[in-house]
């Protein structure tokens, strides 16, 4: 097996800077505060322009089927961008999590390959109907809280659905006499009612989904629908570290920077020392997060049989240094940092948020304890 490679590659620099600069442009803190109040699902306009006109949407799907057929590396890329600025977009919910999915399922099926290639436009809007918190890795797929009635339609109710409020396409888990299967319901359907939840991350709002007879296409069947699904979990846990790479990496620099101008008796409050060793601090479990943020990235680019474990450290890890990260932030940053005006607490609630999505660090540090076969203490 060969070595990871954990560095940026020269085209993964040039997407960084071209998607920083957007965000850069069109999504400072202040935008991201308006966008948070204004009560929609996403930025639509910040979407167009980052999923359509960039073409980030359709990373990861092929170019066949009419994306960019790139790799998991470039899209962590996207998600580290994204982090950073908190961008109110459904990147992770749309080009991750559905277009996983969707790549799971036999592509060579006219449904699947027009669906994959309407997401990977970013015209089209999709998300997998499984509560956020739904983790990868676990007996036996998600369980499936809709049914499939005999005359192709669903009914049922998903709550906590990431993504859902502004999506276009739901994909379904659903069961039936058919068995378990993965299925694609339009929103705009009047038997599709999407009820927006109250959300501790406002850029990444929660809803719950209640399907009345609702017309479905099925698009996989039981053994295919339960590892599509799968796969697109544990590539959103993977790729979700990234993200909170980005969110660690702001904090700290937004911190640094900070405590640079404001002084205190006469100098600045960052050249204190018990300052200094706790940004210090920050800073090195920074490093370790990207180092096991980016070799997620890479097992999954590369499909190594390393994937699951390397998921499983990097959500372990990263989830609790964005959280730490933000809280620093927060309180390094003194009364300001405890305002509603200042941007600190947009990343203190995604960091949150990320925390418990698609699987807590707890759970993931239990998956990774089977997987390398290290048994719990006794006694």
């Amino acid at each position: 097996m060969s070595t990871p490679d954990l560095l940026y590659s020269e085209a993964e620099d040039d997407l960084r800077a071209a998607v920083r600069s957007l965000l850069t442009d069109r999504c400072p803190p202040a935008t991201v505060l308006s966008e948070a109040e204004s009560g929609r699902a996403h930025d639509v306009a910040l979407w167009g322009a980052l999923g359509a006109e960039m073409g980030t949407a359709g990373l990861l799907v092929p170019d066949k089927l009419g994306g960019q057929g790139a790799t998991a590396r470039e899209a962590a890329v996207v998600m580290e961008e994204l982090g950073r600025a908190v961008a109110p977009v459904p990147y992770l919910t749309s080009a991750v999590l559905a277009v996983g999915a969707l790549l799971g399922c036999d592509t060579d099926q006219e449904p699947v390959a027009r669906l994959l290639g309407a997401l990977a436009e970013g015209r089209t809007v999709g998300a997998l109907a499984v509560p956020l918190s739904t983790m990868a890795g676990v007996p036996g797929p998600p369980a499936a809280t809709v049914r499939a009635d005999g005359d192709g339609t669903l009914s049922g109710q998903v709550s906590s659905v990431a993504g859902a409020a502004g999506a276009d396409v739901l994909l379904v888990p659903a069961t039936g006499a058919d068995g378990y299967g993965l299925y694609a319901v339009e929103t705009a359907e009047t038997s599709v009612t999407v009820e927006p939840l109250t959300s501790l991350d406002l850029t990444r709002p929660l809803a719950a989904v209640t399907l009345t007879g609702a017309p479905a296409r099925r698009l996989a069947g039981p053994d295919r629908a339960a590892a599509a699904i799968g796969r697109a979990l544990l590539t959103g846990a993977g790729l979700l570290a990234s993200e909170q790479l980005g969110v660690a990496e702001w904090c700290l620099t937004e911190t640094v920077r900070h405590t640079k101008e404001r002084h205190q008796f006469g100098r600045p409050v960052g050249s204190f020392q018990a300052l200094k060793h706790r940004m210090a601090a920050l800073w090195l479990e920074l490093v370790s997060a990207r180092a096991t943020a980016r070799y997620a990235a890479d097992a999954l680019a590369t499909d190594s049989p390393d994937t699951p474990v390397a998921v499983a450290v990097a959500q372990a890890h990263c989830a609790e240094v964005a959280v730490r990260a933000a809280e620093e932030c927060v309180q390094l940053h003194g009364g300001i940092g405890m305002t509603w005006e200042h941007p600190a607490h947009l990343y203190l609630k995604r960091a949150k948020s990320a925390e418990i999505a698609l699987g807590t660090p707890g759970r993931h540090r239990q998956a990774l304890a089977g997987l390398v076969d290290l048994a719990a203490p006794t006694g």
